[in-house]
């Protein structure tokens, strides 16, 4: 296409014909041929229509040289002054009109597009004429067509003109203000100036960026202030430290920490009774005190409002410890003893209890043995801390403590172990733990006091003959606690706890066994095969895996006896 789409294309001029080269197929001016030697002829500008220059002489003037316009450049209209809103006029008839244009031409040329204002024509045209000012020369006059008239420009209504009013302002699209688009951001090609726009719409647009203003103002203060609140409980739950109170505390409180409690909830359950503000903080502070893993369920009093440290700390003292606590190797009997102190009972009210409830405490099938025991509960009053309240009865504390033996007898695997070490029981087994509990001094003894036994019970034992010989035996059936026994005594006692009277294991355990004793139980010390052993001081156990070792330690045994006779202790 030409240039702005005035035609189809260049056409060649023909002098001949005045008006053939001044006019394209649409209305525009063909362009001058490219050949023959010849200057193309300077393209003429189209007047929007014809007016008298003597009837309107600064019109033309103005046209000519402030704001004349060449249409083969631009195809822009001229400025018409008396248009009000400067606008371009309907095109005329390409042959209407007669007399000359600005450059001295004769006839009318029809209308072009007009989008440019005329300040910015004006201005145009000017450096126009001074860059080409023979182009811009007023061309070879031709006469008027014979058939042209004058046409008078048509009687316009002023209340046909849609833009006699201004344009009521557009209501905005449904949805949200934020993301309506404004328009003076996006002008179309038939928009009105921006001047005249915006003193139409200024108020309406204001109002509007105002309000998007304010909602954006909103959503990020709210962006914001969630970020700021989660960041912050994202940093006090990882790198803060949690909610404390400071002080030793006050008034006085009771509280229970139940059996197999972790630290963890520990600190749940004193937060939960108004001790500490946090289990978070209980849990710092346990990990800041070394000696945190001593800690043990039971009743402790304690105060309201404490630190967690200082809370700790009451709670590791023995004096704040309310419960009731049962040491390893402990008896039957003297569990019952000291339920009946705790909870300020008659002595042998708990042994009573057991006695007549026995079926009701939660002991284990395989505990029933047909063989005489003396007391059904040995060996199940798991030794630990217990939390006994002021209020607690015998058979509650008696069933917490046969609930916490059969959960750690579960861990062992009694009944595969039994086997492992031709026992015939589950029983059998902590029965062997007792033994190892009493007769051992240390825990480093367990092991090989638990060898000592299962060599003993062996066929091929012919130093004892199957008898265990412990003196522990017959200290639990006489329920006393001695070291020197007479060799007379021992041997002609006739009871089933006698080992020194009986082959094989006694009718049930001898004691409550702790951890350590059961572990050895299940894993002796089976580097060498031990039979004997004795404690000269006291305080440690001698081993030995034959008869005549064992003589020498027991005559280094008398003298040391002897001795302390002499020396009155």
């Amino acid at each position: 296409m030409t240039e702005y789409g005035r035609g189809y294309g260049s056409e060649p001029w023909h002098p001949e014909d005045p008006l053939y080269g001044d006019q394209g197929p649409y209305g525009g001016q063909a362009q001058q041929p490219q050949w023959g030697g010849q200057q193309p002829a300077p393209q003429q500008p189209a007047p929007q229509q014809y007016r008298d220059p003597q009837q309107h002489p600064q019109q033309y003037q103005q046209q000519q040289y402030d704001g004349g316009w060449d249409g083969s450049q631009t195809g822009q209209l001229p400025y018409d002054p008396y248009d009000p809103y400067g606008q371009p006029q309907p095109q005329a008839d390409p042959y209407a009109g007669a007399g000359q244009d600005p450059y001295g031409h004769q006839g009318g040329y029809p209308q072009q597009p007009h989008h440019q204002h005329e300040p910015h024509h004006q201005q145009h045209m000017q450096q126009q004429v001074a860059q080409h000012p023979q182009q811009m020369a007023p061309q070879q006059q031709y006469p008027p067509h014979q058939y042209e008239q004058p046409v008078e420009p048509p009687y316009e209504d002023p209340a046909d003109d849609w833009r006699a009013e201004p344009e009521p302002p557009r209501e905005p699209e449904p949805g949200h203000a934020f993301f309506a688009d404004d328009e003076d951001d996006h002008p179309g090609p038939d928009d009105e100036p921006r001047e005249r726009r915006g003193k139409r719409n200024g108020k309406k647009n204001k109002r509007r960026s105002g309000t998007t203003c304010l909602v954006a103002t909103l959503v990020f203060a709210g962006a914001v202030g969630a970020v700021g609140y989660f960041g912050y409980d994202f940093f006090m739950a990882h790198f803060g430290s949690a909610p404390d109170y400071e002080g030793e505390g006050s008034g006085a409180v009771q509280v229970d920490i139940p059996d197999g409690s972790p630290i963890s909830n520990m600190g749940e359950i004193l937060a939960k009774n108004g001790v500490i503000k946090s289990a978070g903080a209980f849990n710092e502070a346990a990990g800041e005190n070394k000696k945190s893993g001593l800690l043990q369920p039971g009743t402790y009093s304690l105060r309201k409002h404490m630190s967690a440290a200082a809370a700790m700390e009451l709670m590791l003292d023995p004096k704040s410890r309310n419960g009731l606590t049962i040491r390893e190797g402990l008896r039957a009997g003297a569990v019952y003893a000291l339920i009946d102190k705790k909870l300020h009972l008659k002595a042998g009210t708990t042994k009573d209890v057991a006695e007549k409830q026995i079926k009701n405490l939660g002991l284990p099938s395989w505990a029933n043995d047909s063989r005489k025991i003396k007391d059904p509960l040995e060996g199940f009053l798991y030794p630990s801390t217990y939390s006994v309240g002021g209020n607690a009865k015998p058979a509650d504390v008696l069933k917490q403590m046969v609930g916490r033996a059969t959960r750690e007898y579960a861990k062992y695997d009694l009944e595969a172990n039994a086997k492992k070490f031709h026992l015939t029981s589950p029983l059998q087994l902590i029965t062997v733990a007792s033994l190892t509990q009493a007769e051992g001094m240390t825990h480093d003894d367990f092991r090989k006091m638990a060898a000592v036994v299962y060599n003993r019970l062996a066929p091929s034992n012919t130093d004892t003959n199957q008898k265990l010989e412990f003196d522990s035996t017959f200290n639990y059936l006489k329920n006393q606690s001695k070291i020197n026994i007479s060799t007379k005594e021992i041997r002609n006692y006739d009871d089933a706890y006698n080992t020194y009277f009986y082959r094989g294991l006694p009718p049930g355990p001898i004691g409550n066994p702790g951890e350590d004793a059961l572990k050895a139980t299940i894993s002796p010390d089976n580097t060498q095969k031990w039979l004997f052993f004795i404690s000269i001081d006291g305080k440690k156990t001698e081993f030995t895996t034959n008869l005549k070792d064992h003589e020498k330690l027991v005559r280094e045994f008398n003298q040391r006896q002897q001795a302390a006779k002499q020396n009155g202790n």
